[in-house]
């Protein structure tokens, strides 16, 4: 049984090409620059990682450049596209009309369409990754997996704002969170890991990217996260601002001569890590830059670290409690004095980490951190989205 994976980005598109007999990776690679001038694609397929120059003015071509790699006569690893039993595709937003993962069919497409206000620029992109499968595939079963609906379980007293009733009635406004697919792969992981289903345990799971989200997990389920109505909520990112009061939007308006959607693209795009440190929403980069003396990106880094603190408190109290913490994401995978930081001080509420492996994990692994005092263990678990799709894609195409 071989399942594709397709997580589309608006201008990214990367794949996976699964061996679901034994859940490995056949062939993987990352469509860049989508639309825009030197467009590339990077791959690994039957020998070492390879990157070709290509056009590819949109989502549609990229998907046939990626079939071409996949059945090439130098670096295919399958004949024909017969061979692929279903494609799995990332959605970001399934709004208030999905809470699980879906065979893609007219009537889901309907619903999706209805979606799209309230994330444009990720549901274009989604659909033309499905569009483009959907042209050359039209008779493999394909998948969506959302990135919100883990979070469906959420109580209205955690996903309402307190605005008029009747506009969340009406405009289905409303914190949806992001980033499921991650947490609930960690939580399945933290649960192999405590020994328990995951039915029976409180976690804390932390995804630190460019993008950023810590979710709230009460016996399998997610019951808040810090994303909301978009990605823009919450922690501050690589270059989105995180919480702020939204008076800001209006008065950044008048004061920069913007409009309100001016506003808030600035927010998203020049505003967070990047925006406070001035130098990069690359933690490597600001690393460097902390390390030769840069103020603002020591700044940048502190913010980033309170914040997750604040957050993980915050949680902790609605859980009553926790059996473990999670580290996850490119940041929090690697950034050590970032996981050190957000747990310092929380000895009190029985987290202690053993500092000297937190900073020399091996890169990649499965790891705890916590010491044998420590009341609630503390992970560093490697995310994997895309064998999170292929499972969920897999257990669908079987129960059709």
């Amino acid at each position: 049984m071989k399942i594709l994976v397709i997580n589309a980005g608006s201008s990214s598109l990367k794949f996976q090409l699964f061996d679901m007999s034994n859940e490995k990776v056949i062939a993987k690679g990352n469509c860049e620059k989508i639309g825009l001038e030197g467009s590339f694609i990077g791959y690994k397929t039957t020998g070492d990682k390879k990157e070709i120059r290509v056009s590819m003015p949109d989502h549609k071509t990229a998907v046939k450049e990626v079939f071409k790699i996949l059945t090439s006569k130098d670096d295919g690893v399958i004949s024909d596209l017969s061979e692929i039993n279903a494609v799995g595709h990332r959605f970001v937003q399934g709004g208030w009309l999905f809470d699980k993962s879906v065979i893609i069919d007219d009537k889901v497409v309907k619903k999706l369409n209805m979606l799209t206000d309230l994330s444009p620029l990720h549901a274009h992109a989604n659909m033309a990754g499905y569009l483009g499968c959907a042209a050359l595939m039209p008779n493999t079963p394909q998948t969506i997996v959302f990135d919100t609906s883990f979070h469906a379980t959420m109580p209205p007293k955690a996903y309402m704002y307190g605005i008029k009733y009747e506009d969340y009635e009406k405009y289905h406004v409303r914190k949806y969170g992001f980033h499921g697919t991650s947490h609930r792969y960690v939580m399945g992981e933290a649960a192999k890991l405590l020994g328990k289903d995951p039915k029976d345990i409180k976690l804390i799971t932390v995804h630190l990217g460019n993008g950023s989200s810590i979710t709230a997990i009460d016996h399998g389920k997610s019951i808040d996260t810090t994303m909301g109505l978009t990605p823009l909520e919450g922690l501050i990112m690589g270059t989105r601002s995180g919480d702020l009061d939204p008076t800001v939007v209006s008065y950044l308006a008048n004061k920069k001569g913007m409009t309100a959607d001016e506003v808030v693209s600035y927010l998203n795009k020049q505003c967070g890590i990047l925006g406070v440190s001035g130098v990069s929403s690359d933690m490597r980069e600001l690393n460097s830059a902390i390390e030769a003396g840069n103020e603002r990106a020591r700044l940048a880094l502190d913010m980033l670290i309170y914040r997750v603190k604040k957050f993980i408190g915050s949680y902790l109290a609605v859980l009553g409690g926790a059996d473990a913490i999670v580290f996850t994401g490119g940041i929090g995978e690697h950034q050590e004095d970032l996981r050190e930081g957000a747990l310092e001080g929380m000895e009190t509420f029985g987290i202690e980490i053993d500092k000297e492996k937190n900073n020399n994990l091996p890169r990649g692994t499965t790891e705890e951190i916590s010491t044998p005092k420590s009341k609630i263990k503390v992970y560093r678990i490697p995310t994997d989205e895309e064998l999170l799709i292929a499972r969920d894609t897999l257990a669908l195409i079987s129960n059709k």
